[in-house]
């Protein structure tokens, strides 16, 4: 199982960038599938997820910035970002909480890609 994170790069700030995630291999009983952030010196912050099938969680930081969504034929997510500030530059990393049966779960992240805005 492997997540490639991709779409990173250099944006003004008002900007916008689309970030995609392919996924990998087999997954069982999805949980959660979206993105983390970690800025220099923060700790990593879940931004937007689906949760449990349907449920989209979004951070009250980015919430009505950016909107999050999938291609289930595909494997991938993606997260489009608009109106960006300066206090989104990070590493993005795309993640995937795996439920395979009560009891157990399964943790898989990107690589992360760096997303750096200039004001």
């Amino acid at each position: 199982v492997q997540l490639q994170a991709s779409g990173g790069g250099l944006v003004q700030a008002g900007g916008s960038l689309r970030l995609s995630c392919a996924a990998s291999g087999v997954f069982f009983s999805i949980d959660t599938m979206g993105w983390y952030r970690q800025a220099p010196g923060k700790e990593r912050e879940l931004l937007a997820a689906f949760v449990s099938g349907s449920r989209i969680f979004y951070a009250s930081s980015v919430k009505g910035r950016f909107t999050i969504s999938r291609d289930n034929a595909e494997n991938m997510v993606y997260l489009q970002m608009n109106s960006l500030k300066a206090e989104d530059t990070a590493v993005y990393y795309c993640y995937v909480l795996e439920r395979p049966e009560p009891g157990l779960q399964n943790e898989y992240w990107g690589q992360g890609t760096l997303v750096t805005v200039s004001s």
